[in-house]
């Protein structure tokens, strides 16, 4: 089995939260668009929030610590 690095893991989602942000949409349209466009908030957030999360391993446990407010990093 493969060694964990947290801090890469967490890096990867730092990276795939920019490359959903920077990617244009495709050429769809109607409720296609709409849907693509609302997977893509919703993958952004999701990746963002992993991507800024703190760490730390309790009782064999990784745990992800994940400020809610505007100004964390």
């Amino acid at each position: 089995m493969a060694q964990l690095n947290v801090d890469e893991f967490v890096e990867r989602f730092r990276d795939r939260a920019s490359a959903v942000k920077e990617r244009g949409i495709p050429p769809l349209e109607g409720e296609s668009r709409r849907q693509w466009i609302a997977s893509a908030e919703n993958d952004y957030m999701d990746y963002s929030l992993i991507g800024r999360a703190e760490w730390s391993v309790d009782d064999d446990a990784l745990v992800l610590r994940i400020s809610l407010s505007d100004d964390s990093p």
